[in-house]
This record gives C-alpha cells, sequence and structure tokens, in this order.
C-alpha cells in the first residue's frame, strides 16, 4: 500500500491535483477559526455552555447543524455558515427542475443549460447567506435568549451587524469557490470533502472532550472510569459501520442486459450480454441530511410555544417529543419515515426508468423476457422500489444507531454520531467516491487500483 501511496507522487498531473486540494482544504481550516468582527467570543463560548447543559438547548441544536454543513456557526467565524447555505440553494433548483418548464428545459441543453443554472445557484446562495447570516447575528445581539448582547460594548448598531453579516456571506461564497477549484483543478468533489474535512477535524475533540478529558479531571484510569468495555464495543460499533457501509454503498443490483445483433454483409457485430448495474442506496446521504434538517423545524416551533403558553402540559410533551439530543420514540419514527420518503422522492428525481428504457431502445438493446419501451421501464421500476427499501431501510440503521449507542452505553450523543452513524457514513461515501477518482488517473496509465491486488 506505501507503494502505491508514492505512485500518487511520481504522476505529474495527479500531484498537482493532490497538493492543490490539499492546499484548499488547509486554506479552509485556517478560516474556520478566524472569528468575526464585533462579537464577544468569550460571552459567546460562556453562553453556549450554559446552554449546552440544558435538555435540548440550542447549543447542542447547533453542534447537530455543524455536523452536515462543514461549519462553525457555534464560535461565530468567518466560515460559521458553511457551505450548508450553497447546498440548500442547489438542491432548491434541482427540486424546481422536476415542476417548473423553464429550469427543467435548461436541463436537457447540456453544458450550457448547467452553467446557466449554476449562475442561478450561486444568486440564490447570496440571498440565503444574507438571510441566515443576519438572522444569526440579530440572534446574538439578543443574546441568544439570555437577555445579555454577545456583540461587544459600542458595536451593536445596525452598521455593525450589517458588517458582520457581510463578512460571514462573504465567507461561505469563498467556500463554495474553493469547492469549484477542487472540482475544476483538484481531485474529488470539492463541496463533499469541505463536509468530509470539518466533520474529520471535530471527531478527535468529540472523543477527547467526551471520553478522555472527563476521566483526566477525576484522576482516575481511563478504564475504571470510562469503562473500558463501552471504549471496546465503541471501537467494535465503528468498524462494523465502516465495513458495512462500504458494502452497501458499493452494492449494485446487476440487470442483465442483451444488444442486438448486426449483420453487414459477412460480418455479425454486436449480440454481447451486458449488466446495467443499479445501486442499492441510490440517494446516497441526501435523505439523511434533508430528514435532520425537516425535523428541526417542529423543534423550535413546538419550543417557541412551549415557551408561550408555558402552563401548556401538551406542548411540553411535543418540545419534549421532538428535541434532537432526546431522540425519543417519537422522534425517532419520524425521523424514520421522513428518510424513507425522501430515499423515494430521491431516487425518482435522479433516476428516470422510462428515459433509461428509451436509451436502450436507442442504442440497440433490451433486457431478456421484457419488451422495449414501457414494459421495461415498469420492470426497472418495479426493481428500483425494491432496491430502494432496502437501501432505505440500510440509511435508518445508520441514522438510528448514534441513538442506541448513546442510550445503551451512555455515551456522548456527539461521539456516538461521529464514530457510529451519520457523520462517519458521510466520510465513508466521500472517501470512497475520491478513492473512484483517483483509480480512474491511475489506471489511464496503466497503474493498478489503491484496493486492487498487485497479484
Amino acid at each position: 500500500m506505501l507503494g502505491k501511496l508514492t505512485v500518487l507522487f511520481k504522476i505529474p498531473e495527479l500531484r498537482k491535483k493532490i497538493l492543490l486540494t490539499l492546499l484548499l482544504l488547509a486554506i479552509y481550516r485556517m478560516g474556520f477559526w478566524i472569528a468575526l468582527p464585533f462579537i464577544d467570543q468569550a460571552q459567546l463560548a460562556e453562553t453556549l455552555k450554559d446552554l449546552q447543559s440544558q435538555q435540548g438547548g440550542i447549543g447542542q441544536v447547533m453542534q447537530v447543524i455543524s455536523l452536515f454543513s462543514a461549519s462553525n456557526i457555534g464560535q461565530s467565524t468567518i466560515f460559521g455558515l458553511g457551505i450548508m447555505p450553497y447546498i440548500s440553494a442547489s438542491i432548491i433548483f434541482q427540486l424546481m427542475g422536476t415542476v417548473y418548464p423553464p429550469l427543467e428545459r435548461l436541463q436537457k441543453e447540456g453544458e450550457a443549460g448547467r452553467k446557466k443554472i449554476n449562475e442561478y445557484t450561486r444568486y440564490a446562495t447570496v440571498v440565503i447567506c444574507l438571510a441566515q447570516s443576519y438572522f444569526w447575528i440579530h440572534t446574538l445581539a439578543g443574546g441568544l435568549g439570555s437577555g445579555k448582547s454577545l456583540i461587544l460594548h459600542g458595536y451593536g448598531g445596525l452598521y455593525f451587524q450589517l458588517v458582520a453579516t457581510i463578512t460571514m456571506t462573504t465567507g461561505t461564497i469563498f467556500l463554495m469557490w474553493i469547492g469549484e477549484q477542487i472540482d475544476a483543478y483538484g481531485i474529488g468533489n470539492g463541496i463533499s470533502l469541505l463536509i468530509m474535512a470539518g466533520i474529520l477535524a471535530r471527531m478527535p475533540t468529540a472523543g477527547w472532550s467526551s471520553l478522555i478529558e472527563p476521566a483526566l479531571q477525576k484522576g482516575v484510569a481511563l478504564g475504571t472510569d470510562t469503562g473500558i468495555d463501552r471504549l471496546l464495543i465503541l471501537a467494535l460499533v465503528f468498524v462494523f459501520v465502516v465495513v458495512w457501509v462500504i458494502a452497501i454503498t458499493q452494492g449494485q443490483r446487476r440487470i442483465p442486459i442483451q444488444s442486438a445483433k448486426h449483420v453487414r454483409g459477412r460480418r455479425v457485430s454486436g449480440g454481447q450480454r451486458q449488466s446495467l448495474p443499479l445501486r442499492v442506496n441510490q440517494a446516497g446521504v441526501m435523505p439523511i441530511i434533508f430528514a435532520s434538517s425537516l425535523l428541526m423545524f417542529p423543534y423550535f416551533v413546538f419550543h417557541w410555544m412551549s415557551q408561550m403558553w408555558t402552563s401548556s402540559t401538551f406542548l411540553s410533551m411535543l418540545d419534549g417529543a421532538f428535541q434532537p439530543m432526546s431522540r425519543g420514540f417519537i422522534y425517532t419514527i419520524s425521523y424514520v419515515v421522513l428518510i424513507y420518503f425522501f430515499c423515494y422522492f430521491w431516487t425518482a428525481i435522479t433516476f428516470n426508468p422510462k428515459d433509461m428504457a428509451e436509451n436502450l431502445k436507442d442504442y440497440g438493446s433490451f433486457i431478456p423476457g421484457y419488451r422495449p419501451g414501457a414494459r421495461t421501464a415498469a420492470y426497472l421500476e418495479s426493481v428500483m422500489v425494491r432496491i430502494t427499501y432496502v437501501g432505505a431501510a440500510f440509511l435508518s440503521l445508520v441514522a438510528i444507531i448514534p441513538t442506541l449507542v448513546s442510550t445503551w452505553l451512555g455515551v456522548n450523543f456527539m461521539v456516538a454520531s461521529f464514530y457510529g452513524g451519520t457523520g462517519l457514513l458521510i466520510v465513508v461515501s466521500v472517501i470512497l467516491d475520491l478513492v473512484n477518482k483517483i483509480d480512474s488517473h491511475l489506471v489511464m496509465r496503466n497503474y493498478s487500483g489503491l484496493l486492487e491486488s498487485d497479484l
């Protein structure tokens, strides 16, 4: 394996792509810790610490949001919003492309249409960033509910709030630019790599603060306080989930395809048997991100209503049921239902059996036992419905593993999220995609892939 890694830097083009990608990721990590102006960071950290100690506090909610957005909004840095506004804008335009005819026509125009949609996406990202960053700065001015402003004395005016808003917006636009540069000149998917880098950077901190630091503060051995048995089980869960995620992510249902024979004079061409691979997890990690984001809304709504009407037992019960960090029965059931819904929804957007059947028909290929056209499309749709059910079950299990680990082993939920759940799923999926793209460069130059045997 070490020899294969040295090969990566022997190929000039691949070496430049890898070094550029590492440089841009390093720039992202440095900007991750540049604080916003006019914000009292010490008071903010103290306020967030108090909020995190409360059940379902907003500080804990922000930790969950930061997991998916490569952000550091809890520290109010220039990259505080992360890349989530750009992802939100991309999702909006992708969904609108299925119901809004002008966007649908642009999607079918090829490269020129995609460039136009990307331009609209950037404009929408700026609007979303301005709204979200101003809301956050305005919330800090109100003290996050503590009643004491977290903006430095003398800088609480509208002008300074707008400066901080524009700074956060510019930070997200710069992250968007970094992602596009990685796509164009680096290796891998830029946006996904930014999210992965943010998750990996949080893993050591989460493990230290929740497992090692408490034991050191109490002056006892790590195994006697934290529980060596729990650490071993957590390590086994980590290995199991990694292997399982790789198996399901790479899993495919191969549909046999027969190409028609063509006779030209004495020559016969075609007639080969091939296969059409359909991914088991066609939707990737997007259903989990969508479901987690959507479940934030009932939490904020019921939390606000329970504070307005403190005498209502029903509202207090709903507030507790939808707290992201409590992961109660109602929250878990809603989470699984939304994951199934978004799995089928996202698969329906990204996979069109009618177009696939028409493409097979145009290339003179067919599925044995099924007529080209409508019968083939119906068969492909039925197969995709079945394997999407399996993929949704896989995502649901991965999503609730942190809850099970946190409940059964008494481990901090954020640690369980990083080492045995959604965060791990994102990291493994992005790394697999990165390895595949590196392998494509190696194979073109007659080298074996990173995961291939030299024998």
